[in-house]
């Protein structure tokens, strides 16, 4: 596999503050808009500021699948949640910092500290978070689903 790789992505304005994103090799496109905190806003939909968190959070679990399968890890679920922060620094909005809340489910409490060297692994070679310049808060969680009893 080639270490350089391309993803091309088109937007088009539909109407208002409205736009379609799509690329010539993906199936579905994506309707986005300007959040509702911003002048004429619109509520309920994608953002970019939405989708620059949660490019965040789908690498991180996209990267944890990997090492997971690598690390021959056995998870019963994985689920994250992410916040990003958008502010004013230096006179200019930014997302400053994104916090990861990850929680792996394992049946076997002898894996929890592999389960969270993976987490860690997956978070530090996450290539997004990598790319970016805002502050990544990781706060991961494991959680027994059977725990044995003592």
């Amino acid at each position: 596999m080639s270490a350089t790789h391309f993803y091309d992505v088109s937007i088009d304005w539909t109407s208002d503050r409205k736009g379609n994103l799509s690329s010539p090799i993906l199936n579905s496109s994506i309707e986005v808009v300007t959040p509702p905190e911003f002048t004429k806003g619109i509520a309920g939909l994608w953002s970019p500021e939405h989708l620059f968190v949660a490019a965040v959070n789908s690498c991180l679990m996209t990267t944890f699948l990997a090492i997971a399968e690598n690390s021959k890890l056995n998870f019963v679920s994985f689920s994250s949640n992410a916040k990003g922060k958008l502010e004013v620094v230096d006179g200019k909005y930014q997302i400053s910092e994104i916090t990861l809340e990850p929680v792996v489910s394992i049946e076997d409490e002898q894996q929890k500290e592999r389960a969270i060297r993976v987490l860690e692994k997956s978070e530090a070679n996450c290539l997004i978070s990598n790319s970016i310049t805002s502050k990544i808060i990781f706060n991961p969680k494991i959680e027994i689903t059977n725990p044995s009893i003592a």
